[in-house]
This record gives structure tokens, sequence and C-alpha cells, in this order.
């Protein structure tokens, strides 16, 4: 099967997941022994080598599961935004060559043309958009109910679509590579949400323990007369009380439950509302991504990219993009 290493400890790619296994492998990309590789700064890799890793690492997260050449060809946007590094923050390749030079002079200058610079008025600061070139992606039928908190995994979310498990503007789709248009409303069967089942009784409990679960999670009689008894919580989380639907919520996902800014949710009705594309301002993107949306990481993948764009699309093609349906 394609995704049965997926969460390899050896390759250690983060994927869309709320697993403990991928949580453990963003914590060694990011902040533990694997997160030199992507310190670029000073590496003795070739620039293909770094374009290639950045690549890698890039696409495991953001569309594992899309075919390569229908991911540039589909996904790619038709300009690409310019990711360049932004002045002030880092020094400039004219700097750069006079230092391995070795002309002391013209570093100087450079020096008190950068200083007039920072003491007279600021530079406006680029928003991050290297990371847009992923929006394309996040506008996926699949990635929209992950990223809603209404699947564990983008897998997961796949399996719902394609079995019939979930709606689209009220109707029965099951076409797990749709991309959605503003205004789009996507329902999830509550059914098939595994953490608003209660949960399996253990192979190990014995009678005497079933039947004392069982007394438990019986709703209270209240008299004649006396207040009814608001819902009870139990040492797990668990919410239980009469009408009342379990909610048992997943281990280790707490750090992956968030709302990105360009989706509405209702837990309620476990639908959500794709409201509008995502965006970047200064210092902020809004598409979710276990990188820096400016960082390294992100450029040399957008390099990577420039040098394969996908070629001009036909009539016919561009007829099948998802502005362009009747």
């Amino acid at each position: 099967m394609r995704d049965l290493k997926i969460y390899d400890f050896k390759r250690a790619l983060p994927r869309m997941s709320w697993t403990r296994e991928n949580l453990y492998n963003l914590w060694r990309r990011s902040l533990g022994e694997l997160s030199k590789e992507t310190n670029f700064t000073r590496t003795q890799k070739s620039l293909f080598q770094q374009r290639w890793i950045a690549k890698r690492l890039i696409r495991a997260y953001h569309g594992d599961f899309i075919n390569e050449k229908t991911f540039k060809r589909w996904y790619l946007p038709t300009t690409l935004p310019d990711v360049r590094p932004r002045r002030g923050q880092t020094e400039d390749y004219a700097t750069e060559l006079n230092k391995w030079a070795k002309s002391p002079n013209a570093v100087e200058k450079d020096a008190k043309v950068r200083r007039k610079e920072i003491d007279g008025e600021e530079q406006e600061e680029l928003p991050p958009v290297g990371s847009l070139m992923f929006s394309e992606v996040e506008r996926r039928i699949d990635v929209v109910i992950f990223r809603a908190c209404l699947a564990h995994s983008v897998y997961d979310a796949r399996r719902m679509v394609v079995h019939g498990q979930v709606l689209l503007n009220g109707k029965k789709h099951q076409n797990a590579n749709t991309r959605l248009a503003p205004g789009d409303m996507v329902s999830v069967d509550p059914k098939v949400m595994s953490f608003l089942r209660p949960k399996a009784p253990s192979m190990e409990m014995s009678s005497e323990e079933l039947a004392a679960e069982e007394l438990k999670n019986e709703p209270s009689v209240s008299t004649e007369g006396s207040e009814p008894e608001g819902p009870s919580h139990d040492h797990s989380g668990k919410v239980s009380d009469k009408g009342l639907t379990p909610f048992n919520l997943p281990a280790y996902a707490s750090p992956f439950i968030f709302i990105p800014a360009y989706l509405e949710v209702s837990f309620t009705t476990c639908s959500a509302i794709y409201v509008r594309h995502p965006t970047a301002r200064p210092g902020y993107s809004e598409i979710p991504t276990p990188y820096d949306a400016d960082g390294e990481v992100v450029r040399l993948a957008w390099e990577w990219y420039s040098k394969v764009r996908p070629r001009n699309r036909s009539k016919r093609q561009l007829a099948r993009e998802p502005e362009n349906r009747q």
C-alpha cells in the first residue's frame, strides 16, 4: 500500500495527521536531532540537494497523496510568488561577493548604506507569500475536512468522501479531488466520527466492572419538584448526560486542534463552510504549515518548482477548473 509507512521514524516526514507518531516526527524536525538538516546556512550540500530536500519535506505535508505530475500541472499557481529575502534581514549577494573577493572598502561602503537605511524610514515588511503556492491544495474537500477538525487525518477525510459519508452543499459527494469555491458547505456524517462514539469496552474488564460502567453511564432520574442535574464530567474529560453525544478527545490531539481563518466550522451540525481563499499579510500566513512560512525550506521549495513551471494549458483543460465549470 502507498500509505503503509507514512509515519516511518527513519524518514520522519510530518503529515496531516493527529497521530502520536506524527507528533513525534514533527518534534524531531522542529526541535530534535533532525532540525539541523533544514539549517542550510552552513552546509556542504549543493544547491540542487538543498532544493530537493526542501521540496521533499514540503510535499510530504502538503498533498503527499497527490501525484507529483498532477501537482505541478493542476495545483501550482500560474505565477509563483516572489520569495526574495527582505532587505535588512540578511546581507545581499553583493556584500557576500565582496567579502569573498576580500574587498574591505566595498564591504564598509555597503555597511554605511545599510545603516543609513535603518536609521531612516523603516522598510515595509513583505508578507510571507511563499506558502501561498499551496493555496490550491487547501481548497480540496478532504483537506478542508481535516482543517475543520472533523477527521483525525487527511487520509481519514479521503475515506469519508470516497465512501459517501460527506455532503457537499447538501448533496452526496464522493470525489475527494474536488476543490471548493467560496461559500461551499461540507457536512460529515456524525456516525463516522470516532471521537463522537462511545468508547468500546475493553476485553480485559470483568462482568462486575462492565455492570458498574453501565450504571455510571445511565442518566439519573430526578424526583418531581427537584432540579435536573447538569452534565457530569469524569476524569477522562468525557461529558455524559441524557440527550448529549459522548465526546472522547483523541490522545495527542491538542497540538493540532485549530481552525484556519478562512473556514467557518459548526461542530453542532458537523459542517464547515469554505468562506474564502487563504491569504497572507506581513508576518502572518493563513496556510497552516509545520515550517516557517518565510523560512529557508519554503523558499528553496519555491525555487525548485520555479524551474518546473507547468506548461500552458489548453482551453479544454482550463474548462475543467472549478471556477470555469458550469
